[in-house]
């Protein structure tokens, strides 16, 4: 066979075939740089919870790490190695760490530019305080799947320390009634346990603050008493009502609109001082969550009753002016929910030039909704002062007043850390660490 054969029979097609892999490999590449680019102009560089950082010297670039995530794009391979491309969107599901085959991920809270304040928990969800636990959104993990999981085996390890019965005394107190107290709950049935679940609002936790038909992405889990919990994509009604109907079915007793205002160790347990009476346990279980108390705008007029802190359903503003205070995903959610309802005006103002800390597809749908002229978006604005039928808004420096009827602030929540603190409980800001 003479060269030139030998070449055109073998070696041709074996460069045609490399040419294509690697042309193919440098589109993809140059599609992940596009996006994290975009990111980086945007500003959204900052993770908002549990993150992956990749070590470049163990990673190999197999891209089993991306392939992994159920967010999507939120790792890219970038000159052979991963990178976070979309740091905001990561909501900390793991499974890239578990998906490497070289350990070179870790995850951590914060970053060295943010800091994240975090309980102290051990690896059995306990504080520094003995019999003081804590599971859920609050530690860090606020993915529904690590919530159930969280308060299953949190409540699993209170049950190996179940102390002799005692009278009135609780085996233990479950504060909060999110995804972590109910599997809490749940679990603290199973086994046995004399314990009260107290939830300040309604089940459901933060899910239920979410706009009425907010897609809720979550996991296969295992939920005590009920099994494998198979919701891959639902929404807030249908898992609320899922919820609701392993309550009825279980017979599981809540005690509803109770808060917890504090929490004193003393001899015989730890005594809860309550909004509708007093508890003692042996041990507590919080699973409050991370908002705590929402956070007001501490303007003239807000304590105005047309004045609320959460969307519960955008139906109800039907007919009306509203404005939407804020610039995280909870804002914007609201505000592209109202505006949908037709006979509504909606206006969202923001304090900064542009929305860097919420989703893409919530950005996208407000561009496209104030390009249609659904919504009004004021950025770079404040509120000024609240009257019964108007709002002054300061909008780059001038004041203008809108007709109002409702005000929405989403403006978050502030940490219950004096609240843990009161009981003891230590709070550490984590700087990107573990």
């Amino acid at each position: 066979m003479t060269s030139g054969l030998l070449i055109a029979t073998y070696i041709m097609p074996l460069l045609l075939v490399w040419v294509g892999v690697a042309g193919w490999g440098k589109y993809r590449e140059s599609r992940v740089v596009k996006v994290q680019e975009a990111a980086i102009e945007a500003g959204l560089i900052e993770p908002s919870s549990l993150h992956p950082v990749i070590d470049p010297e163990f990673c190999i670039g197999c891209g089993a790490c991306v392939n992994a995530c159920p967010e999507g794009k939120i790792l890219g391979l970038v000159k052979g190695k991963a990178q976070l491309i979309e740091p905001s969107h990561c909501i900390g599901h793991g499974a890239c760490a578990t998906a490497c085959p070289m350990g070179a991920i870790k995850l951590v809270f914060g970053t060295e530019q943010r800091g994240i304040d975090i309980p102290f928990v051990d690896p059995n969800f306990q504080t520094n305080v003995p019999d003081i636990y804590i599971a859920g959104e609050l530690g860090g993990m606020g993915l529904i799947r690590n919530a159930i999981e969280q308060g299953r085996q949190a409540m699993v390890e209170i049950a190996k320390n179940k102390p002799e019965q005692n009278g009135e005394i609780l085996d233990v107190a479950i504060v909060g009634a999110g995804p972590a107290g109910l599997s809490a709950s749940l679990a603290a049935t199973e086994a046995g346990l004399k314990f009260i679940t107290i939830e300040q609002d309604s089940l459901g936790g933060t899910v239920s603050h979410f706009p009425r038909g907010k897609l809720v992405m979550t996991a296969p889990a295992y939920l005590p008493m009920h099994g494998q919990v198979n919701f891959r994509e639902t929404t807030k009604e249908a898992l609320l009502e899922f919820w609701n109907k392993v309550v009825a079915d279980t017979g599981l007793k809540i005690n509803f609109e109770e808060r917890v205002d504090g929490i004193e160790k003393k001899a015989d347990g730890f005594h809860l001082t309550t909004s509708k009476g007093n508890h003692i346990a042996k041990s507590i279980l919080l699973t409050i969550g991370r908002r705590g108390t929402p956070r007001k705008l501490g303007v003239a007029g807000e304590e105005n009753s047309k004045v609320v802190y959460r969307l519960i359903d955008a139906e109800q503003y039907r007919g009306k002016n509203v404005l939407v205070v804020g610039g995280g995903d909870s804002a914007l959610e609201a505000a592209t929910s109202i505006a949908e309802i037709p006979d509504t005006k909606v206006t969202i103002s923001y304090r900064s030039d542009g929305f860097s800390r919420a989703k893409l597809k919530n950005r996208d749908k407000v561009d496209m909704m104030q390009a249609s002229g659904n919504l009004d978006v004021l950025l770079g604005s404040n509120v000024v002062e609240i009257h019964q039928n108007s709002v002054d808004i300061n909008h780059s420096g001038q004041v203008v007043a809108l007709v109002n009827n409702a005000v929405i602030v989403c403006a978050g929540g502030i940490l219950p850390t004096q609240f843990l603190k009161s009981a003891g409980v230590e709070i550490e800001t984590k700087y990107g660490t573990e």
